[in-house]
């Protein structure tokens, strides 16, 4: 059914949100993408599936859980690569052209009043866990003087996503251009968490709020020609199939924990034909030595675990370089670069898998830069008509 139809018909308030609601990507459930991100929520640290150990005297002993927070640190490393150094957006403007430099200050002193690089920086982190996100551009009148002219309208930026709680929605035609962006999100108001579902058309913006029944709350003409919203997704989160690996590493150093916790006390040894009396020590504060009495033949020595503590050193640290040679990640930890002399040209050359990185996630963000520019510019023209065709060129 057209985007218009459904907005107009006389159907019930829950059919048009049931209709808003067709999804017809594949975005992963922050659900389940929470399961692997959050280190508190690892397989490790569930305590149905990893018990802590009852004695016969029904007291609990604690078994040692090692959590890795390896899908956060790729989420993180992820957003600064790609934008640790600010994005930065170029005009194209002609030298003898006042007007056209004018528009592209006013234009970068709106991407700047609204904070973009911290913006970019959250959504960032947004995608590459939570697999979308959505900002929503919109104006408040206010009379200011802001962007280096007068205005009655002050631009605002805000950013929707599932690891917030709220839920995307958009609806593409048939040949994959979006028609409408949804949103669905609780906010709390006057003591109570009220749920609202909006829905942006080019035309139109639609607020209704549950909270008695679906009522509509705005019902508003847009003016600006196109959806404020902007939307990304990807398929996958950034660490996308590395989770088995943080698994294995987790569950390695937890199980050898245990045993080294039960076999680490020192164990002294004494070797005799004859009966030996241990025990008559004086107490540690009152003497500086101990004198024992052995029989000649006899041997006393420690017993050290014979455990094979450089193995799993050697298992933990493959499955470590694993994790970030398949997500293209340099390992640029302090302890790493610490331990690894690297001449100034290596260490850049520790970076070209990094850009190969980004250059393969650009694609997508630098489509969304475009259309989130051209939405920038078409509240430009609201807040000085006078520019339109300068803002055009």
């Amino acid at each position: 059914m057209d985007i218009k139809d459904i907005l107009s018909s006389d159907m019930a308030t829950e059919q048009k949100i049931a209709e808003l609601k067709q999804k017809s990507i594949d975005v992963p459930s922050w659900a389940a993408l929470r399961r692997e991100y959050d280190p508190e929520l690892h397989e490790v640290m569930d305590k149905a599936r990893y018990p802590d150990i009852i004695g016969e005297d029904g007291l609990v002993t604690p078994v040692t859980r090692v959590a890795v927070d390896y899908q956060r640190l790729a989420v993180k490393r992820t957003t600064e690569l790609c934008f640790g150094i600010p994005v930065k957006r170029v005009y194209k403007t002609k030298a003898d052209d006042a007007t056209q430099q004018e528009v592209a200050e006013a234009l970068e002193a709106i991407f700047q009043r609204c904070r973009i690089d911290s913006l970019n920086i959250e959504r960032g982190r947004m995608l590459f866990a939570g697999c979308e996100v959505m900002t929503m551009w919109y104006g408040t009148q206010q009379d200011n003087a802001v962007y280096g002219f007068p205005s009655k309208l002050k631009m605002r930026a805000l950013n929707f996503s599932p690891m917030l709680g709220d839920k995307l929605y958009p609806l593409f035609d048939e040949y994959g251009d979006m028609v409408a962006m949804s949103v669905e999100y609780t906010r709390n108001r006057a003591g109570a968490d009220v749920t609202y579902f909006d829905a942006f058309t080019a035309e139109r913006h639609i607020r209704w709020n549950n909270a008695e029944g679906w009522d509509v709350d705005v019902d508003e003409e847009i003016n600006i020609g196109k959806i404020p919203a902007i939307y990304i997704w990807r398929p996958t989160p950034v660490w996308d199939g590395t989770t088995p690996l943080v698994n294995e590493i987790e569950w390695a150093l937890s199980r050898n924990g245990n045993y080294l916790r039960e076999n680490s006390r020192p164990i002294i040894a004494c070797f005799a034909d004859d009966a030996v009396q241990f025990g008559d020590s004086p107490d540690v504060d009152k003497a500086a030595k101990d004198v024992m009495q052995l029989p000649s033949s006899a041997r006393l020595e420690y017993i050290t675990w014979p455990a094979a503590i450089e193995n799993l050193k050697y298992y933990v640290g493959e499955l470590r370089q694993m994790f970030f040679t398949q997500l293209q990640l340099p390992d640029w930890s302090y302890e790493s670069m610490k331990t690894t002399p690297m001449s100034g040209e290596a260490r850049k050359q520790m970076f070209i898998d990094a850009q190969l990185k980004v250059k393969d996630e650009s694609g997508r963000w630098l489509e969304f830069f475009d259309r989130e520019v051209n939405v920038v510019k078409a509240f430009l023209k609201q807040m000085r008509p006078e520019w339109v065709s300068v803002i055009d060129q």
